[in-house]
């Protein structure tokens, strides 16, 4: 794994100390008669500045619990706060503001609007958050260019290649300056050559800007470069490693 740890991570200038904590997270889901216990109490604290690799087999609730640490579903029970915000006691118009300016995301499939450009698709953000087309194309046209990518800004994602379509999710995802980015799966769609040059990517954005990533992977040459590494097991997460 790699040597960095997360005092390391800090070095862009973001203070240092836990800024995600997850309290007691439970999450069941009831289909007819049938209960089905995802998440049985998870506790978990992110210092900025980390990567954290939450790792599993596969259906025992890696996305649940990633998707609830980024407010897109609520845990039946239990507290997520970001940045010392309990963020699902807020209403619903607040927690879709504060989803849009704090937390950013990165899925396996990249979900591009087709019909936009690169260029386009990253402003979207900006946009939704209240600022101009002008100054939300300029912040958009700076981020596809520290991605690599400004010289596809022009492009809609059918002309770009798998592993470029993901970089300008990444620039969506980052465009907001984020404290805390969640990845499901960010490289599972690519070639390994792709994969490879994302996971650099990543660090990269990481080392420069100071953010949080939080990734949900099974991929070893990801989580093994991990600051850190979270196991789920029976909906708890039952081990944790620090990065050597």
């Amino acid at each position: 794994m790699s040597s960095r740890n997360s005092t390391d991570a800090t070095s862009a200038g973001r203070p240092d100390g836990g800024m995600l904590r997850v309290s007691g997270v439970t999450k069941t889901f009831e289909t007819g008669p049938t209960t089905l216990d995802v998440l049985r109490g998870v506790d978990l604290e992110i210092t900025r500045g980390e990567i954290l690799a939450i790792v599993g087999p596969s259906g025992v609730g890696k996305s649940t619990l990633l998707h609830i640490m980024g407010t897109l579903d609520r845990p039946t029970t239990g507290r997520v706060s970001i940045d010392g915000t309990d963020v699902f006691a807020l209403p619903d118009d607040e927690l879709a503001a504060f989803r849009n300016r704090a937390v950013g995301f990165v899925f396996q499939f990249h979900h591009l609007l087709r019909e936009l450009t690169a260029l386009e698709n990253v402003m979207m953000p900006r946009l939704i958050a209240g600022e101009t087309v002008g100054a939300a194309s300029r912040s958009a046209y700076g981020m596809l260019d520290r991605v690599g990518l400004a010289e596809r800004a022009t492009h809609k994602p059918g002309e770009l290649s798998g592993g470029e379509e993901q970089r300008v999710a990444v620039a969506r995802a980052l465009i907001n300056d984020p404290s805390v980015v969640f990845a499901d799966e960010p490289s599972g769609n690519l070639d390994r050559a792709s994969a490879r040059d994302l996971h650099n990517l990543l660090w990269e954005l990481r080392d420069s800007l100071g953010h949080t990533f939080i990734i949900v992977t099974h991929n070893p040459e990801l989580y093994e470069r991990a600051d850190r590494v979270v196991t789920l097991r029976e909906g708890r997460a039952v081990a944790a490693e620090d990065g050597t």
